[in-house]
């Protein structure tokens, strides 16, 4: 058969006809400057415990978490998001442990400023970790309640900026936090001091492993009260606008995955740095898919930050990132 291949005016393959020529064109790329490493901090030495629903990720005291970042810093990764398991019997309703003098968090932060004072630490400020009733926000017959909360949250960030926290990050969802934060900070000399607000967390399934990794589950109820609808997207927009007009350094979006949408309009409709949270479920299935061997786990990850990326993501939380990292050092 004769054909003729005038109708062939573009043959985009030719783009594609090796790898020298797929990368000339290639426009995402992931950066491991561009990662956030989370570490999840416990109290004591030498104890390490692997976190059952996430494979390769420990909870670590202060000295095996001081040699974890030496060798994250040596593959690359900069910058650090800090979480603590804290022991129930440190917990009560108003979370007071978290700007207690002793709180093991806060020395934890001093010593790896101290030890690696180029790495950027980003703190977690929410109730959670340290609330007997597992929510975001104090507790008042069965309501969480808004503004008493900012209070304790402007006390726990006080407390992490002065121990040498670089970045604080806000997990809450409670209404009009950044703002109350910022002149909170601002007002004891802390103008240095960034704000990365969780400025989209969706009431997710996804966090489930998370809530493993620092028993912090809510004791009643669910989180539906803060944390925003998946169904809604104007609604983060909203929350968007909220954030930088209470004066955020950074956008975050929690989930990643699920949320690609959201991360291309938030970064769409605002000029400040956008961070999404490749969460701790999304880390689980493509570990548990892949140790089954139902999908290339290292093929799977790295398509999955470049979606990231690719959506417009200025950084990534993620606990690939080590394992990232070492493979591209």
């Amino acid at each position: 058969m004769n054909l003729t291949h005038d109708y062939l005016r573009e043959r985009p393959r030719r783009n594609r006809i090796s790898r020298g020529t797929r990368a000339l064109i290639e426009e995402t790329q992931v950066r491991v400057d561009k990662l956030i490493e989370p570490l999840f901090l416990l109290d004591g030495q030498n104890r390490s415990e692997e976190i059952s629903s996430m494979p390769g990720i420990f909870r670590m005291s202060e000295d095996k978490t001081l040699a974890h970042v030496e060798a994250s810093l040596k593959f690359g990764i900069q910058s650090f998001i800090l979480f603590p398991a804290v022991e129930d019997s440190l917990k009560d309703s108003t979370g007071s442990y978290s700007w207690a003098k002793n709180n093991f968090y806060l020395r934890i932060i001093r010593s790896l400023k101290k030890n690696f004072p180029e790495a950027v630490l980003i703190s977690d400020v929410a109730l959670d970790p340290y609330s007997s009733d597992g929510h975001d926000g104090i507790v008042k017959d069965g309501i969480i309640l808004n503004d008493e909360t900012l209070d304790v949250l402007a006390k726990m960030s006080l407390a992490q900026a002065e121990a040498g926290i670089d970045i604080l990050g806000p997990s809450d969802m409670m209404d009009g936090r950044v703002a109350y934060l910022r002149n909170a900070l601002d007002q004891q000399n802390f103008t240095h001091v960034g704000i990365m607000a969780y400025t989209a967390k969706y009431a997710s399934a996804f966090y489930g492993p998370f809530r493993d990794a620092l028993h912090s589950a809510p004791k009643f109820g669910d989180k539906q009260t803060y944390q925003m609808n998946p169904a809604n997207a104007r609604e983060a927009l909203r929350e968007a606008r909220l954030d930088s007009e209470e004066g955020a350094d950074y956008l975050m979006v929690k989930p990643a995955l699920a949320y690609l949408d959201i991360i291309h309009r938030i970064k769409a409709a605002s000029d400040l740095p956008v961070v999404c949270y490749n969460v701790s479920g999304e880390y689980a299935m493509i570990k548990v898919t892949g140790e089954k061997g139902y999908l290339d786990p290292v093929r799977a990850r790295d398509e999955m930050l470049l979606a990231f990326f690719r959506a417009g993501a200025d950084a990534v939380i993620t606990y690939f990132a080590h394992e990232f990292a070492k493979a591209n050092a």
